[in-house]
């Protein structure tokens, strides 16, 4: 892993951010979070393999997000969709419909199910951190639960 793919993947994100209109203040975050989860898939690839990598570098950037959306006070999306720029399957699908268009269904297969595999890990990752409570975020405990509801 080298300096100039974790700037690609910095400045990738920026720009995906400025194509969704994103508000300049938040531009550096994006990246930063953007730079941050193509690091841990990077770094996890080589020994989780692919789907587990994207995976957890999907749940690092929610985590990330969560976290910048409450001390910035703006919505965590602005941050997530930016963040997860860089894994997105694009190629693979890519070449998923470039295998279904040229009749090579078995490359389509397999480019298919690598990109659907890619795409569930993406979505088990957000799903994960979606599921802690604001309060860790926040560092704030809830008022007024009662018998932990």
């Amino acid at each position: 892993m080298t300096l100039s793919i974790i700037l690609a993947a910095f400045f990738g994100t920026i720009a995906f951010s400025i194509l969704y209109d994103i508000p300049k203040e938040y531009l550096a975050t994006c990246g930063v979070i953007g730079a941050l989860g193509w690091i841990v898939y990077s770094l996890l690839n080589t020994y989780l393999g692919n789907t587990a990598s994207i995976f957890t570098a999907t749940a690092a950037i929610a985590l990330v997000s969560r976290y910048a959306a409450v001390k910035k006070k703006t919505p965590e999306i602005v941050f997530l969709i930016s963040g997860i720029f860089p894994l997105v399957p694009g190629a693979g699908i890519y070449w998923t419909a470039y295998y279904l268009v040229s009749s090579q269904m078995d490359a389509a297969l397999s480019s298919g199910s690598g990109a659907l595999k890619t795409c569930f890990a993406m979505v088990l990752g957000i799903i994960v951190i979606h599921e802690l409570p604001q309060w860790f975020f926040s560092g704030k405990k809830q008022k007024g639960a009662v018998n932990g509801r």
